[in-house]
């Protein structure tokens, strides 16, 4: 199953859990699984086996064709309009003042590229982090300063910034608002 599918079914479950207003617990005791396993799931950490997700898939009183109705298919040539109400939150459970909105998950030569709006208050996010892609930023508003390696980098309004995420980096708001980037994640080749 390719990554973008992958990315596609992990926000499917956790809008229908939310949809339903079912908790991680109870979705996890549901299934017969921990609740760390449904969060890594959700947050595309893990991949689950074909069992657990049509287990899920049941818990949550789901039909299956509804369910994988409307999947994104890298199969198809046709323009792709995202809509505002189609982005989703993107909830890590690390971060406190760090808000993602996925806008778009697509496969370009057999590359996962993923587009995401970020947030970050003032007050948020204190480690490192990295991530499996090369990234760009785009600075929407706000100011903000990059760590990687010792070595910081300021951001402010229409500023770019693009880098290999696999390094550890620290994001840190230097502006009173959040500041906000359009991010677009390029993951390795398959």
């Amino acid at each position: 199953m390719s990554n973008d599918i992958i990315i596609q079914i992990s926000n499917r479950i956790k809008e229908k859990r939310k949809e339903k207003k079912i908790t991680l617990e109870a979705l996890a005791k549901e299934v017969g699984v921990t609740k760390g396993l449904i969060s890594q799931i959700e947050n595309n950490r893990t991949v689950p086996s074909l069992t657990v997700l049509l287990s899920i898939i049941k818990s949550l009183h789901v039909d299956l064709n509804d369910f994988f109705d409307n999947l994104i298919t890298a199969s198809t040539n046709e323009p792709v309009v995202i809509k505002a109400s189609q982005q989703q939150r993107i909830e890590k459970e690390y971060t406190k003042g760090t808000y993602y909105y996925r806008i778009a998950s697509f496969k370009h030569n057999n590359r996962l590229v993923d587009v995401v709006l970020y947030k970050q208050e003032k007050t948020a996010r204190k480690g490192f982090v990295s991530t499996d892609a090369h990234e760009f930023d785009y600075m929407i508003k706000g100011k903000m300063q990059y760590t990687i390696n010792n070595k910081k980098y300021i951001l402010e309004q229409g500023d770019s910034f693009y880098y290999d995420a696999r390094k550890l980096h620290h994001t840190k708001c230097l502006s009173n608002e959040p500041y906000e980037m359009l991010v677009v994640y390029f993951f390795d080749e398959e």
